[in-house]
Formats: C-alpha cells, sequence, structure tokens
C-alpha cells in the first residue's frame, strides 16, 4: 500500500493555503472531490478582506482575521494578487443601531482592528450616496481576486512538491495503527494508501470526513448547519467603499451590504437563511427584500437596479438560534486520533484569515511530526 506522509482534504482556499505552508517542509497530497479547486464555498463570496471587527476578542476568528488581513495584503503586493484597499463603513440609520455602533466600535478595537469612528458629515464626505447618522470607517477592509489567491497558493504548493488530485472524494478512513487508511472513490474505482497526518479542511463536507473517522458530530458538537447567501448586482455604482449595515443580533450573518468587485461592479448582499441541502440558484422573490436593506442607506437605489447574480452556501456550525461559534481547528490526539486535525466552521472570515489558518496548522503539524 502507498504511503504519504501528510495529507489534506479539500482544495478550497484554506486547503491550498495549508498544502502551500507544508509542502516545503516534506511530502503533501492535497484531495479534491471536485473537478478542480475552490469551487464551493472560497468561489462563492464577497471577496472581501476582512479587518476583525465582529468576532469575540480572544476567539480564533478575531485573531487569525487580523493575523491574516496582514499576510494577505502583503501577499498581494509581494505576487501580484489583484486586491484593492477600498475601505468600509459600518453605518447605523437610527438612535438604536448607534449603541450598537459603539459596542463594535470597542470590540474590533480590542482585537488589534485600526477604526475610527464617524460623523454624519464625515460620511457624507467620503460617501454622498449614504444616508447614515454615524458609521465605523475601517480603512483596512478590502477585496481581492480569491482565484488570483488560489492559484498563488497551488503554485508554492507545488513548486514546494505537493500533488493535488481531483475528482478524488474520500469514502473511508481507518485507523491503522499509528497512521491513517484513507479510502478514495475516483473514475477508476476505489483505492486505499497509508498517511502520517491526516488534515481535514474539506468546507461544507468537513464534518463527514470527521465523521468517517470515527467522531460522534452530536457528542463533538460538530455538526454543520448550512447557510445560504444570495447576491444581487446593483445596475449603477452608488458608493466608492464597502458599505454594511449594523448587524441584527437574531441574523446569522452580517446583514446585506454592498460592495464592489475589482472592475468596480457593485452588488448586494448576501443574505443569510439556513438551508437543508446544497442548492446555488437565486430565488428572485427576495428581490424585495434587498431593496427594502438597502433603500434605508441608499435612498436613489431603484427597484429595476437589482438583479440576481450568485449565491454561496457558508458551513456554519450554529444552527438556527444559536449564539457565536469559533473555528474549530484542532489535533484530535485527546479522542485517541493522532496526527489527525479537523478544520470544521471554517466560515467567513476564512478567506481572509486562510494565510494565518495554515501557519496556525503548521504549528500543530510540526509539534506532530
Amino acid at each position: 500500500m502507498e504511503e504519504a506522509k501528510t495529507t489534506i482534504v479539500g482544495a478550497g482556499v484554506v486547503g491550498l493555503a495549508i498544502a502551500s505552508e507544508l509542502a516545503e517542509d516534506g511530502e503533501v497530497y492535497v484531495l479534491e472531490k471536485n473537478e478542480t479547486f475552490g469551487q464551493e464555498t472560497s468561489s462563492r463570496n464577497s471577496e472581501v478582506i476582512h479587518a476583525g471587527i465582529y468576532y469575540p476578542p480572544g476567539s480564533l476568528k478575531a485573531q487569525l482575521c487580523v493575523e491574516g488581513n496582514k499576510l494577505l495584503y502583503d501577499l498581494c503586493k509581494k505576487y501580484g494578487i489583484a486586491h484593492r484597499k477600498l475601505g468600509k463603513l459600518i453605518i447605523a440609520t437610527n438612535d438604536e443601531e448607534i449603541g450598537e455602533l459603539e459596542r463594535l466600535l470597542e470590540n474590533g478595537k480590542q482585537n488589534g482592528a485600526s477604526l475610527e469612528p464617524f460623523t454624519r458629515l464625515e460620511i457624507k464626505r467620503l460617501e454622498p450616496s449614504v444616508n447614515a447618522l454615524a458609521a465605523i470607517y475601517s480603512p483596512t477592509t478590502g477585496i481581492l481576486d480569491s482565484y488570483g489567491l488560489m492559484r498563488y497558493f497551488i503554485g508554492k504548493a507545488k513548486q514546494g512538491g505537493a500533488q493535488i488530485v481531483y475528482q478524488a472524494k474520500v469514502v473511508g478512513i481507518e485507523k491503522f495503527a499509528n497512521k491513517y487508511k484513507v479510502t478514495v472513490e475516483d473514475s477508476a474505482g476505489k483505492s486505499s494508501f497509508l498517511t502520517s497526518v491526516l488534515i481535514n479542511s474539506a468546507g461544507l463536507n468537513s464534518d463527514r470526513i470527521a465523521n468517517l473517522v470515527g467522531i460522534n458530530l452530536a457528542e463533538a458538537g460538530y455538526k454543520l448547519h448550512y447557510s445560504k447567501g444570495e447576491y444581487f448586482s446593483v445596475k449603477k455604482r452608488l458608493t466608492k467603499m464597502l458599505v454594511y449595515p449594523v448587524p441584527k443580533p437574531d441574523e446569522s450573518g452580517l446583514g446585506i451590504h454592498i460592495t464592489l468587485d475589482l472592475q468596480g461592479r457593485a452588488r448586494l448582499g448576501p443574505n443569510a437563511y439556513y438551508v437543508d441541502e446544497i442548492d446555488y440558484k437565486v430565488d428572485e422573490k427576495h428581490k424585495q427584500q434587498f431593496y427594502d436593506s438597502a433603500k434605508v442607506a441608499l435612498p436613489s437605489l431603484e427597484y429595476d437596479d437589482l438583479e440576481p447574480e450568485f449565491a454561496g452556501i457558508r458551513p456554519k456550525l450554529q444552527g438556527p438560534g444559536e449564539g457565536f461559534r469559533d473555528f474549530v481547528i484542532k489535533h484530535e490526539d485527546d479522542r485517541d486520533l493522532p496526527g489527525f486535525i479537523n478544520l470544521i466552521g471554517i466560515e467567513s472570515p476564512g478567506l481572509t484569515a486562510s494565510p494565518a489558518i495554515a501557519k496556525y496548522v503548521r504549528s500543530i503539524v510540526d509539534d506532530i511530526l
């Protein structure tokens, strides 16, 4: 039976970042069930470089987002990955939201994010089309080409000798002495190999992979909940930067916001609602919800400006009505699974955090090997 040193399940942005980090230290295999890389959560998002404003201080989401923000800008500049540091406003449109805005400002500062409070006049000077009472300005929020970032990670990983295998679905994992027997299904049928370190970075399927190795998902709290987010394109450009609402406590996302792509095109989204199945269709019935959400802050927006664009699914650990859940990035040696590393619930800010997550996982692997 063939043997590998390190195997990563999943070729999304996080799996590829980990491969690029580990490849320089030895043999790395990446298994991806789809035809190519980044076909799911990594390519169906806002492509925002986040600053680390929203997450509880001390959480992995906060630490790795703030670290990842700096690492990403450095990578983009050094290797010519398309990006723009546009800045972002989080706006309050009523008195109740101003109190929440102040809490967010303090939270973000505790996390190490660079933030400034803005008055109504300061908002109007920067964004004349935006109607708001107050705002937080985040100068280090931006956008990037997520495809270009993944291409960079692949290039670095392959340069270090990593092999990426597509259309290879992991269908079985067995503990085999101090290694793991991984069974893969591809067009030729099933085959198995041994690996010393097995890293589960399977995104929407990461709970399934954890279950294959024998982890009770309910007991561990690893059951994923699919949160769907839709986007509508906006015909006219209304802002120069990203504009977000104050998040509502009962929402599983950050609220419908206006973002820009690298070509300057504007879009609204995402909304967030839980679904049982992966389905990327945009429900046009939600257009009114998008329009109503954005119209308060953007009075010049017209209903006919909106067109359905695309949708994505986030792998959330918290279900409907549940509170904050952090990333799970864990060596499962306390479950008698030495060498098995889980990454579960890697949703936003996973893209921003990806280079920092890779370094974090490398430190775990260094301890194992």
